[in-house]
């Protein structure tokens, strides 16, 4: 494998080489459960899962730790608007992430830690660099003395006096740039004890202890959003050195979705939720979608790009469906030299897509001048690549997925073939206006009719979900 990734830190493709021969330490910034996710939150998780897959492929043992930040300002100050006890928020939305990521296949973490269970390390890291003359308490609060660290701002770029940290000032703070490791006690908010008063975690704190108590003081790749870049990773990236640990080796990150041009977030009231999303287009055709751009990228969300790109996957869901119809089983087989050559590019999917696309177009015609044998090695093919960017259509996921609407195809089948049949005969005889007619009222239903050499077969060109299928 000779894997290069675009590093955040240095601003170069690097060859991937790991800590440890064959094993990948991957640390992902997970969601801040305040509300419903969009689609903007789970790029990141799509993005890194073809990382992860692409990995695994390859035989590597991948620890893939992602975060749940379930204490914040913004998840205290709205389950305070709505009533209700912050920690019941919090759970609620995370349950609502993990819907996201499951109905998208994003394989599971192999531990996703809370922030609130980890205090205990973040108390343990503050005093280590409290120890090295990094940090300071002050009116119960802990800060991190951005002047002590010289390298402050390597992985951002941001000079000294450019930094803003967005913090309000607070009693004690030395320096405006100075960034809270921990917050002091406030009336009605949770709160933990530690040597310096009771109080609740910063954000970036919360990273820096996690990834530490799950992948150790050096690991292979840190990831997330580019808005996270600063001030979150830029701060996580200073306290870990500071306190001594080597921290990520690489960092990764993905691009925005946007619309009109700014970054998607709830602030702009632009949000688009992934189960509203759902009701447009299947889960594969999103994963596709959101996958299908490469992650450094930024996507400009529209209905039109969704569905062109749901209509790009139908195609390919068509070529397998058709070749295992017509050759029966179509198993996984091996990527082909140029799809992996594309995904070693720094995880390059859009030159990946053009590999597989290509593919499906020799495929279909090895089905038309029909050579099975072909036909079904191509499709395998198609199927290991599909596999990797998670949008395999024969993955058992997409078939649960389907299971609801299997018994509405059965019988949408047997009407389709009642008019083809009809279509068949009466072309037979000649009498092409009627078999145009029939052919026009199943187009108008959104049957798609193609005529092969082995008869005439349908598929849905409309959305599938409008078909509730």
């Amino acid at each position: 494998m000779t894997l290069r990734l675009f590093d955040t830190e240095t601003r170069a493709l690097r060859d991937f080489l790991p800590l440890v021969p064959g094993h990948a330490s991957i640390y992902l910034c997970g969601a801040t459960v305040q509300g419903e996710p969009h689609i903007g939150h789970v790029r990141s998780g799509v993005a890194f899962d073809v990382l992860r897959r692409w990995l695994l492929a390859h035989d590597y043992d991948v620890a893939f730790i992602r975060n749940v930040t379930d204490i914040d300002d913004k998840i205290l100050n709205k389950a305070a608007d709505a009533g209700r006890p912050w920690w019941e928020w919090a759970a609620t939305y995370e349950r609502a992430f993990d819907w996201a990521y499951s109905r998208l296949a994003v394989l599971p973490p192999s531990a996703e830690p809370r922030a609130t269970g980890h205090v205990t390390q973040m108390v343990e890291m503050m005093q280590r660099l409290i120890d090295a003359g990094h940090a300071y308490a002050a009116a119960g609060d802990v800060y991190f003395d951005v002047l002590s660290y010289p390298q402050y701002g390597a992985l951002s770029g941001h000079k000294l006096d450019d930094v803003h940290q967005g913090e309000s000032a607070a009693e004690g703070k030395r320096d405006p740039r100075d960034f809270t490791l921990w917050k002091a006690e406030k009336p009605g908010e949770p709160s933990w004890p530690t040597p310096w008063g009771r109080g609740r975690p910063g954000w970036h704190l919360e990273c820096s202890a996690m990834a530490e108590a799950y992948l150790g003081s050096e690991f292979d790749i840190h990831c997330g959003g580019l808005d996270l870049v600063f001030p979150h990773h830029e701060n996580e990236l200073a306290q870990s050195r500071a306190a001594g640990d080597g921290f990520a080796r690489y960092w990764l990150h993905n691009g925005w979705v946007t619309m009109g041009g700014e970054k998607m977030s709830k602030s702009l009231g632009n949000v688009l939720s992934v189960p509203n999303v759902l009701r447009k287009v299947r889960p594969q055709e999103l994963r596709y979608y959101l996958g299908g751009a490469h992650y450094r990228s930024m996507l400009e969300y529209s209905d039109h790009a969704l569905e062109v790109a749901a209509e790009s996957y139908r195609g390919l869901e068509a070529f397998i469906l058709k070749t295992r119809e017509r050759a029966g089983e179509v198993p996984v087989g091996k990527w082909t030299e140029g799809f992996a050559a594309a995904l070693d590019d720094d995880l390059a999917v859009p030159k990946a897509l053009a590999e597989i696309h290509g593919s499906k177009t020799e495929g279909n015609k090895a089905l038309d001048a029909g050579d099975l044998s072909a036909a079904v090695e191509i499709a395998s093919q198609v199927r290991a690549m599909m596999g990797i960017l998670g949008v395999d259509p024969l993955d058992p996921h997409w078939a649960d997925e389907a299971d609801d609407g299997s018994a509405a195809h059965a019988a949408l089948d047997v009407l389709v073939r009642a008019n083809l049949d009809a279509r068949q005969e009466a072309k037979a005889e000649k009498d092409w206006a009627a078999a145009d007619e029939i052919r026009d009222r199943l187009a108008a239903a959104g049957v798609e009719v193609t005529d092969t050499p082995n008869g005439p077969e349908w598929s849905l060109k409309t959305n599938h979900n409008e078909a509730g299928l």
